[in-house]
């Protein structure tokens, strides 16, 4: 509903003078009412507004002081998890250096011993390369020394054991004790005049008889034709040694797929390369290699080298070995830091559980405290047995 405003002050001027002062002493009246009932109302409002919120900040405390006990329950509880997991995780790191500490070591010593072997591998490299290069500038004083060797192989016997003697003394120079044998005997009974033991087990064969008497007359010829027979002489003679030493020292799967011939002299050797080099290939697809001391002392060299590849792949798998085993702890370790976590979670819900019923527990004995009994007749009350029942009935 408007109010008109215009309206109201024409009909005030009509009134008389009187009634212009009633009307207005009511309209007074009638506004300081409307007044105070706003004002009471707005008291009204604000009272109960303000229990509101007094309920609402009571509720809000109450619930802050549940999440606050809960959230101190399970801070001890994750503290006492965390403790648990950091003395595993910890005892974890230990194991770990622990083994990682022992490989590095192992590792560490490995490599000094293969750089040592290194280092004094290179230096006896040198010093043969050194001696391969004295005897190189030798090669013509030798050669001016023959006569006076032949003098000393004029006997054969002699010239044989010449041949041994020098054949050992480079073996023995070159290789470790254990890693050859001289005269060693074959399982079909032949003894070549050197063995090798290699690392597949299979030895290789040296052998030290070489036929110097068909080079010797073939050095002595005086004429074409006795030259031409004296070279058929020495090609026979060693075509004949290569087919023994192939016959009697290449026995399948026992020995390697080779031997060595040694030639006592580096100008008999160079002699043969010049004049029968068809023999040296013969030879060679017979699997028998004519070598002379100097080559011979090269083939020892690699020979050493293969056993020291040999030990160091030996050192090799012991380290991956390790590894491996350090792997499987690794794994074993996280398989029982796995069934340790499946525990405390089992343990977790075994808590929550005994909570539940600890819970039903205190409802039922609010149930029980909360029976009452009839105190005129001395009767239990009727809804007793039902209470009882409930109680022991197992929900």
């Amino acid at each position: 509903m408007s109010f008109d405003l215009d309206k109201f002050l024409a009909g005030l001027v009509a009134l008389e003078p009187n009634a212009v002062i009633v009307a207005a002493a009511g309209a007074a009246c009638f506004g300081m009412i409307v007044l105070i009932f706003l004002t009471v109302r707005l008291v009204r409002t604000r009272a109960e507004d303000e229990q509101a919120r007094f309920a609402l900040a009571h509720d809000l405390e109450l619930r802050i002081g549940d999440l606050a006990r809960v959230q101190a329950e399970m801070t001890g509880r994750v503290q006492g998890m965390g403790e648990l997991l950091s003395g595993g995780h910890a005892e974890l790191a230990r194991t770990v250096n622990d083994r990682l500490d022992a490989v590095t070591r192992n590792l560490g010593l490995s490599m000094e011993a293969n750089k040592q072997g290194t280092v004094e591998g290179l230096h006896k490299l040198h010093e043969r390369l050194l001696v391969i290069d004295r005897a190189q500038s030798n090669i013509t004083d030798l050669a001016a020394q023959v006569t006076s060797l032949r003098e000393v192989l004029s006997n054969k016997q002699t010239r044989g054991a010449f041949g041994q003697a020098q054949m050992e003394m480079i073996v023995q120079d070159g290789l470790a004790k254990g890693s050859y044998e001289f005269q060693y005997t074959l399982s079909n009974g032949s003894r070549p005049d050197c063995v090798v033991f290699l690392p597949d087990a299979r030895p290789l064969v040296i052998d030290a008889k070489f036929p110097l008497e068909a080079v010797t007359a073939f050095r002595d010829a005086q004429s074409d034709d006795v030259r031409v027979a004296a070279a058929r002489q020495l090609r026979q003679n060693i075509t004949t040694h290569v087919s023994d030493i192939a016959r009697k020292y290449l026995i399948p799967g026992e020995t390697q797929e080779l031997a060595l011939m040694f030639v006592p002299s580096e100008s008999v050797y160079s002699e043969l390369h010049n004049a029968f080099d068809d023999i040296v290939q013969k030879a060679f697809r017979a699997r028998v290699v004519i070598v002379s001391p100097t080559l011979l002392m090269l083939a020892i060299h690699v020979i050493q080298q293969i056993q020291r590849d040999a030990r160091m792949r030996e050192a090799a798998d012991k380290i991956h070995a390790e590894v491996g085993h350090l792997m499987d702890d690794l794994k074993r370790l996280n398989d029982r830091v796995y069934k340790l976590q499946q525990h405390f979670s089992q343990a977790n819900e075994d808590v929550r559980q005994i909570v539940v019923s600890a819970e039903k527990i205190e409802r039922r004995g609010t149930r029980i405290r909360e029976v009452e009994f009839d105190d005129d007749d001395g009767e239990e009350a009727p809804t007793k047995p039902t209470l009882v029942s409930s109680v022991a009935a197992p929900r």
